[in-house]
Order: structure tokens, then C-alpha cells, then sequence
């Protein structure tokens, strides 16, 4: 990609998400901790295929989960079972008490048991704030959670925020902004927590334009994305965040502007990294889409038609341009363990200590 092109992209994701940085609802959150099963906590295996926890509006939990093989299992919550079902279950559970997060145990009658929350992290000045893990990895581990988180801006965080990112003990923040977007946004974090630049487009030039049509957009999303993979600056914000994770990933939280291209890419390459599937992969990928509907929306609602429609390419996140990354993957490194060699610095040692310290069951 050009430096033209590169500086464009950075002006557009910072301009565009900048335009959609809309607080999410406040949460109603009381301390609560993280804790999370590692590994060595027992030799059996996590039975679990598939399992989720939303938390719905209402104030109530959905858990929904299968574990074959299994005949009973028990849904604990703050010490106790609040929902009990057979190998394939859907409760909802409802009553407990306000916390900054929800946490369950899903207890088998045989097998590790399975430890998780909510993926969404309520904020008042943020709309994509998550937890990277809970998901399944082709051989049967589980990213655990309340490790990895990853978001968009920091810059509106308010003070009820902070506090709770320091009791969630968020510890590093990889800032993947270029320099004008950090100056124009500079994050706000709980006093301690580690502050590290890992620019993944930078400021090389001053030149700006923009797409004039629907279709130029969408092919400079796909364009960035690659960038995202080759790019030098890229692959040396993300052998950073990479570098980093392996020394310790608990409490380590990474993002851009809107939390969705180059904090998109990070969190695909992670949860690649680590073994789960590429459908779960994009799905994940995909989710911005929804937890930035509403900001979306809003942005583009307050747009002359014929412009919101050459911005809407720059505000999605599509299936296309995650695709492209991977295809620069095999392009460029022939193969991702390559791109994991050769871009990112993770050699077989380094990415066993990632996936110890990352894996469950």
C-alpha cells in the first residue's frame, strides 16, 4: 500500500470512528473479581462445545450451553446453583446482585468445569469494550476470560470508569492509534496501569483524502487491511502487543479508535493464534457490528444521504476485509504460522507459553 493510501486509511478510521464515539449506557456495577481456572487445575478435559452468557437488558442472564457425554450440569453463581439442566441447555437466570461482573460456573457431572461472563464490558464512555476469550478452540480448550479485553477509544472513560477497569485489573494498555489520533484523544486510565504505543499505521505524511464512492471505501477497507498484516509499522505494533502478552497477558487490554480494524486484526490474530476456528474467529470479528449499531446509526443518520453512504463501508466491519488479511497472510508468509514467525516474532516456545497461560481444560 502507498503512503497515500495508508495515511488516507489512518485519517478515515480515526475521522469516521471519531464521528461515532457515542457513550454506551451506563452500567449498574459493584466490585467483583476475575478469577479463573487455569490449566493445571485439573487433567481432565472441559466437556463443554459450546456455552455463552449474555446479559440481558432486563437485568437477567441467558446460559446457554452443550456439553455431550455429560448428564447433568449446574449453573453456579456467587457460591451457589442457580439453574441446573442436562447435557444441552437455555436458562435464565434472574435475582443476583449488581456486579461489575457476572460470573458462572458451569459444573459438569463429569469433566473440568467452565468459568465465564458476559463478553460485553459496560461503560459509560465506551461501546466496545470486551472480553477477548470465552471461546472454543479446535481442540477442545476454552480462551479463558478475564484475561484479554479489547475496545475502542479511551478517551471519554469516565471517572465510575476507571474505577471499575482498575477492580477488573486491567495492568497494560497497547495503544494502537497513530500519533494524531493520540494527541487528539489522548487515553484516560486508572492510576498505574502501563501505558505502551503500538502504532499500527503511523503518521508518515501529511496527505489526506477521501473515498468518493461506496465502492472506493469498501476497497480501501480491504486495502487497509492488508496493510494491517504487511505493513511495516503493523507488524511491529503487533510484535509489541504480541511480545508483551507472552511476558503476562492477564489484565492486558489493546485498541484503536472504534475498536473494530486494527484492534479487529489483533483480536483475530490472538484467538488464530491460540486455536479456535476461523468461523468463531470472524464472528468475533463481525460483533462490532453490533455492539456499534446504535453509534453507527447515529453517525450516519446525521449525514446527507450520498455521504453516509460512501462512510458506511468505513464504519462496518465486513467479512471481506477480515478476509483479505488472511489472504495477505498466505500472500505474503505463505501460511500463519509463518506470519507468526516472521511478523510478529512468536517462535513454537513462545507461542506454547501464550497458549499455557491463555487455554483452559
Amino acid at each position: 500500500m502507498t503512503t497515500k493510501t495508508r495515511v488516507t486509511l489512518a485519517c478515515a478510521l480515526s475521522a469516521t470512528a471519531l464521528l461515532t464515539g457515542i457513550a454506551a449506557p451506563a452500567a449498574t456495577a459493584a466490585p467483583a473479581g476475575h478469577h479463573s481456572s487455569h490449566p493445571g487445575d485439573s487433567a481432565r478435559q472441559i466437556p463443554f462445545t459450546a456455552a455463552e452468557v449474555t446479559a440481558q437488558d432486563d437485568g437477567t442472564y441467558e446460559i446457554t450451553w452443550q456439553a455431550p457425554g455429560t448428564r447433568k450440569v449446574a449453573v453456579r453463581a456467587n457460591g451457589r446453583t442457580v439453574a441446573t439442566g442436562g447435557s444441552a441447555g437455555k436458562v435464565t437466570v434472574s435475582g443476583l446482585p449488581a456486579a461489575d461482573r457476572q460470573w458462572f460456573d458451569l459444573v459438569p457431572d463429569r469433566g473440568q468445569r467452565l468459568r465465564l461472563a458476559d463478553r460485553l464490558i459496560e461503560l459509560e464512555g465506551t461501546v466496545n469494550f470486551r472480553d477477548a476469550g470465552g471461546y472454543r478452540t479446535k481442540g477442545g480448550q476454552w480462551v479463558r476470560m478475564g484475561a484479554v479485553y479489547r475496545t475502542d477509544s479511551l478517551d471519554r472513560l469516565t471517572d465510575a470508569d476507571l474505577a471499575k477497569l482498575k477492580r477488573l485489573g486491567i495492568s497494560v494498555d497497547y495503544d494502537l492509534r497513530t500519533a494524531s489520533e493520540r494527541s487528539a484523544a489522548p487515553d484516560r486510565l486508572p492510576e498505574g496501569v502501563r501505558y505502551v504505543v503500538a502504532d499500527v499505521l503511523g503518521d508518515d505524511s501529511p496527505v489526506f483524502s477521501m473515498p468518493t464512492t461506496a465502492a472506493e471505501a469498501e476497497q480501501m477497507m480491504i486495502d487497509g487491511e492488508k496493510t494491517m498484516v504487511s505493513g511495516e509499522n503493523a507488524k511491529a505494533a503487533y510484535a509489541t502487543v504480541f511480545s508483551g502478552l507472552v511476558r503476562d497477558a492477564d489484565g492486558a487490554l489493546y485498541h484503536c479508535t472504534a475498536g473494530k480494524d486494527r484492534t479487529g486484526w489483533a483480536g483475530a490474530t490472538l484467538l488464530t493464534a491460540l486455536g479456535v476456528p476461523r468461523e468463531t474467529v470472524m464472528a468475533d470479528y463481525l460483533a462490532s457490528n453490533e455492539y456499534r449499531a446504535e453509534a453507527n446509526a447515529a453517525a450516519l443518520a446525521a449525514m446527507p444521504a450520498e455521504q453516509a453512504a460512501v462512510y458506511k463501508p468505513m464504519l462496518d466491519v465486513r467479512a471481506e476485509y477480515l478476509n483479505s488479511g488472511f489472504a495477505e497472510v498466505e500472500d505474503a508468509y505463505g501460511s500463519f504460522t509463518a506470519y507468526e514467525e516472521k511478523a510478529l516474532g512468536l517462535d513454537a516456545r513462545e507461542l506454547r507459553r501464550l497458549k499455557a497461560d491463555l487455554l483452559v481444560g
